[in-house]
Order: structure tokens, then sequence, then C-alpha cells
């Protein structure tokens, strides 16, 4: 995008160009303060940092203008980073009233306030808060959704409450239809704290640079929608008219203030990364590029939950040990098979890890986070890979709170509630863990403190007796061994090679799992060299690759990527064709595709004498094709040496076009 930038002062004709402290002050006590973002993807740090300072000072120039104080801030995605900046300094006694935030993790000092009883404090699930922003945009009394229910967010598990002082309900329970909902009810939003890249001096916003759209939108609607403040933060400011309509995000009307960020670390495009051109989409960088992990527990972890990937599927990666599943998948070089999700918009691509989470390199798109939920809720997920913090006997899940410490639901409910598949990661046991590999086998060689197992979590993020009813399919992927969900509980299905199931598994839970007949995790992810997962994944279910067409008597065999190592496959490849032919009582054509195929050199002459004898009692006529000149010639040259027609065509259209003018081989 190609815009003017202009000087502040000399651009600024409408007022709406403000400092940082200028639009801080405008927030009133009692306010409803709603920070968009996704960490520090999308934050206006600089205007929180100003609205912390205000409170914080004494000077008379502040006593006149009066302090706020007993703000609601309401959050989608921990505004902060753990220690001292974003949202962290506004945890300060008296200036907030009652916290509402679907993700807690980068917020710790906030959540102490929680923990003490000093302010009041909900956390509700991250899908039903951002579509909430909309249903307040548009009117609505709230946000009717399944989305929580059996969880903590369910009013006859807490509703949400985070402590005593918390009193208020946020969340119903209705029956609709004779079908049971949960409502997340409206409420004004006061004053919008939202970020983007361009500014013209109307508010016209772009986000070119950003990583994430986020919820801006929506969070611009509603609070102007509620006769509220939108303030925006930007990197710079273009002139007037200059701003490409079909690239602007947050049209002008909706925007009050605009702030242009003076601090290059209150602009940062992740909370670590000052900017990367490949989260912006400017760029598309090699996939081998992005470092392999070690072989060590998490990518154990990863390597396991990535045999379950699936062509064509399309997948989400939530934060901590399943982010690991993207860079397996990178090193395995399956990405490209798949589509790759992350919840606040990104489709496509590699999600990012780490403080990085929520960004992707090479997406192939970023859609608004609400829309992503509407997507997610409505059943686009078909397999999900979540984190495993602490479960119990029933198969409930808790990734959410934790004695003192509250990490919040975040994406977690809706994404366990509605993907097809389930699959849980993280490790056996926690706190000073220490595994090794050694000679394909895992050792422990120091256990973790703490039981993850546990007869009942403390906090219920996921119900394994409402997926049970749903008859959705769940797994449990640790280190050394993998669980099932069953109506019976949680059933052990596999052991890592080297692992004692009574010393390491059993006597390391709090509860007796389902033991019949376990297997033996897959050695492949035990060594060092890379798995073949692509390959196997392109690997058609061998019977499927013989298709008879009756109407003009082709029998179509899809060799493609089919690896012929020995002589079973030989005769099963016989033995399929023969199951086909024979009972039509009459011979066929056949048209072969040779792409990709890979015969091994030691079972070469035994292949083309079968090829031989099936064309003579079999076919009518063979024509062959594969788009690789190498593999023509090569197979070629065989083809000629065993007398077979050698010829073999460039495409699939060819060949069946000269099938039925092949002349029959004896």
């Amino acid at each position: 995008m190609s815009v003017a930038i202009v000087p502040t002062a000399r651009s600024d004709k409408t007022g709406k160009i403000v400092a940082a402290r200028e639009a801080a002050r405008l927030i009133r006590t009692g306010d409803t303060v709603a920070i968009g973002g996704f960490f520090g993807i999308g934050l206006a740090m600089e205007v929180i940092h100003a609205l912390a300072a205000i409170y914080g000072e004494t000077d008379t120039e502040t006593a006149s203008f009066g302090k706020p104080r007993d703000l609601t801030l309401v959050w989608c995605v921990s505004p902060g980073d753990g220690q001292q900046r974003g949202a962290q300094r506004l945890a300060q006694p008296g200036l907030v009233r009652r916290l509402i935030g679907g993700h807690w993790t980068a917020v710790p000092a906030l959540y102490q306030l929680v923990a003490g009883n000093q302010v009041e404090g909900y956390n509700i699930p991250l899908g039903p808060l951002s579509h909430l922003y909309r249903d307040i945009a548009a009117g609505k009394p709230g946000h009717l959704s399944r989305v929580g229910l059996g969880t903590f967010a369910d009013p006859r598990f807490g509703g949400g409450k985070l402590n005593e002082k918390t009193t208020e309900d946020l969340i119903e329970l209705m029956t609709v239809g004779g079908r049971e909902y949960l409502f997340y009810k409206a409420f004004p939003i006061n004053v919008a704290l939202i970020r983007g890249t361009t500014a013209d001096p109307e508010g016209n916003i772009t986000m070119e640079r950003e990583a994430l759209t986020v919820d801006t939108l929506s969070l611009a609607m509603a609070a102007h929608n509620s006769g509220g403040l939108v303030v925006a933060q930007v990197e710079r400011v273009a002139d007037v008219g200059t701003l490409n309509p079909r690239q602007v995000k947050i049209p002008g009307a909706l925007v009050d203030c605009i702030v242009v960020a003076t601090a290059a670390d209150h602009h940062m495009q992740t909370i670590a990364t000052p900017y990367n051109a490949a989260f912006a989409s400017e760029v598309r960088v090699p996939l081998t590029s992005l470092e392999a992990m070690p072989l060590d527990d998490r990518k154990i972890i990863a390597r396991r939950a990535a045999m379950e990937l699936r062509p064509h599927s399309v997948v989400n990666l939530g934060v901590g040990v399943p982010e690991g599943v993207a860079a397996v998948a990178a090193e395995e070089k399956c990405a490209d098979l798949m589509t790759l999700t992350a919840e606040p918009g990104v489709i496509g691509g590699i999600p990012a890890g780490g403080p990085n989470f929520g960004a992707a390199t090479n997406a192939q798109a970023v859609i608004d986070m609400p829309y992503q939920f509407d997507f997610y809720d409505g059943g686009g997920l078909d397999a999900a890979f979540l984190g495993l913090a602490e479960a119990d006997r029933e198969g409930n899940l808790n990734v959410s709170k934790f004695g003192p410490r509250l990490a919040g639901a975040g994406g977690f409910i809706n994404i366990s509630q509605n993907a097809k598949k389930l699959y849980f990661l993280g490790t056996f046991t926690c706190g000073d863990l220490d595994v090794s590999v050694v000679d394909g086998k895992l050792l422990i060689e120091r256990d973790g403190k703490f039981r993850k197992f546990v007869n009942q979590v403390e906090h219920r993020t996921f119900s394994g007796p409402y997926a049970t009813q749903n008859d959705k399919e769940v797994l449990y992927i640790t280190e050394r061994c993998v669980f099932q969900l069953t109506r019976h509980g949680l059933e052990l299905i596999e052991i890592a090679p080297g692992i004692d199931i009574k010393r390491d598994i059993l006597d390391r839970m709090d509860f007796e799992p389902v033991v019949r007949h376990p297997r033996e995790m897959d050695s492949r992810i035990f060594r060092a060299e890379p798995m073949g997962l692509r390959e196997e994944m392109l690997r058609l279910p061998f019977d499927a690759r013989f298709n008879y067409d009756r109407d003009h008597n082709i029998l179509f065999l899809n060799l493609s990527e089919l690896a012929v190592k020995g002589h079973a496959v030989i005769e099963r490849f016989r033995e399929r064709i023969r199951s086909i032919v024979e009972p039509l009582g009459h011979k066929v054509y056949a048209v072969v595709n040779y792409d990709g195929f890979d015969l091994d050199r030691d079972i070469e002459d035994a292949y083309l004498d079968a090829l031989k004898e099936i064309g003579d009692r079999y076919f009518l006529g063979v024509t062959r094709f594969a788009t690789s000149a190498f593999m023509r010639a090569k197979l070629g040259d065989a083809l000629k040496k065993r007398g077979v027609a050698p010829h073999i065509h460039e495409s699939e259209e060819e060949a069946r076009g000269v099938v039925r003018e092949t002349v029959p081989r004896t």
C-alpha cells in the first residue's frame, strides 16, 4: 500500500489526533473500558500506560482533572506481557472495580486483585466474549450459545465467577427448543482501546503491519453504538484521501481519538517481536528456515499428535505443547497438506509459538477473530490439538485455574466442544520432569514432582461426560503413553517403548484407568530422523487405487506415490486385479497412473514379469502416464526390455484418449 505520510501537526484538521495522555484523560470514573488485541498483538500499550500513569500521579494538574476510578476492564486475551507492560500496570487498588477476561495468563497482577477478593472477576470463554462485542454493537440483549455448557462458565458450575466478591450473574442457563443454552448478557462499553497501523486525520485506519486484525472492528462498533469513546493507537498518519478504502479496517466515523505511538516498544507487532514481515504477510519465507525441534518430551508428544493429521483437514493448534505440531508438520514437509489455524484469525501457513503465539508465517488468510469463532462453533474444525494441564477419571480437563494462578479458558472451550476430533497434549507429570531417548526407548531420568492425572480437576474447562454424550473422539497424548476417552473413563491404549506400565504410569496417577490391551507407540517417534509423514499421508488405501468404469470397460489403476518394496505388494496387486476382472467374464482396458511410483531395484524383474502376466490375462490394452519426464524414461526403458508396450504418456487426458486404440499385447 502506498500512502502519503505527513507530519502529524500539519495533517490534523479534525482534532482527532491527540497525545496518549490526552486520550487517557477522557476516561471517567465507573467507565467500562474494553481493551482490544490478542496478548501483545494489537495492544494499544502507549494509551494503557498513560492511563496507569495518570492514576498514579499526585500533581495538581491531575487533581484538577480528576482521576478515573472503579473501572470495569474487559478483554478477550491477556493484554500484557506477564511482567511490567500493558494492562499489568492497571493493577492498582481503586483504579479497577471489575475485571472480565477471556484469557488471563499475561496479566497475573490483575488476577492477584481478584484472588485477594479486592475486585470482582469473571472468566468468560473467548468465543462468546468476542461474539458479545458484535451483539453489543447490534443492540442485542446478549449472546446465546451452547459453548460453555458443563464447564465453569455454566451457572451450575460457577457461571464464570472467580471469587466471593463477584455476585452478579453475567451468564444465564436457558432452554430454547428443548435444548440447553448459555446466555451471555450484554453491557454497554464506554471506552474501546484499539490499534492499527496507519490512520488519516478523519480516523480511517488500516492494519497492514499488524499480525492480526483480531476483535478491532467489532470492539470499535460496540463502543460507538454504546455511545462510548473509541481511541485508536497507530504507527503513523497519512494524508486525507490516500488510504485505499478496501484496506481500511476501521471507518473514521467510529473513531474519536488517534494516538500516534511515540515509543517503538509501545507498538511492537507481538509481545516479543518488533516487526516480522512474514507475520504481516508482506513476504513468504521458506519453511526450511524454521528450526527443527530437539528430540525431547515436547517433540515426542508433538510427533505422536502429528500422526493424527489428515490431508485436506482444517486444524486448530493451541498454545504451549500443541505449537510443536506445527513445527513437526513443517519438518515432515506435510504442513501444505492440511490447513492449520489459530483462534485469533489466522488460516493456513505455520502458526507461531511462544510469545509470538497468534501470528503465523505464510498464512493463507487473516480474518477477524469473531468470524474465526463462527467457523469453529459451526463445526468447521476437523481436529483440534490443545493443551493438557490436569485431567481426571471422567476425562474432564483443567487448563484454566490452578490455586492462586489463573490462566483463563481463552478459546479452549469453543474449540474443544465443537471440533470433530480432539487431541489433548501435555507431559504426563510436571515440575522438573527430565526424559531422554536412548536406543529408541524413552527413559525417565527424573519424574515430575506434580501429578496431572487426578481424581477430580480443580476447574472444569472441558467436560468429559458432555463429550461422551456427543460421541466425541478424544485422545490424551503424553510423552510416555496415550489415553482414549470412553464411557467408562480414560482407557490406556498406547505405551512408549522403554516405559514400565506400573512404575511409570499407574503408580503416577490418582486413579486407575481402564487397561486392556495397550500397544506400543510407533517406534519412529523416538528416532532422530524424520518420520516420513508426508509419504504416509499421501499413500492411498491399497484397494482405493483400483476403480472400474463399467460403462467404458476401463480399469483405472492409481499407482501414484506407491512404494513397491517387496513381493507381498506385487501379490496384492495381482490378486486385486484378478478379483475385479475375473467376475466380469471378459478382458478390460487399463489406464495406469505412475506419478511418484517407487519400485525397488531388487524386485524390478518380479514386478515386470507380473505386469506381462496380468496384461496377457486380463487387459485388452494398457496406457500409462506420468507427469515426470524422469519417471517416463526410467519406466519406459524397463518395460521395453520385457516386451511390454513402453510408451508412457504425459497426462491422464492423453492416456484416456488413446486407451481404446492400444493394441493388446501378448
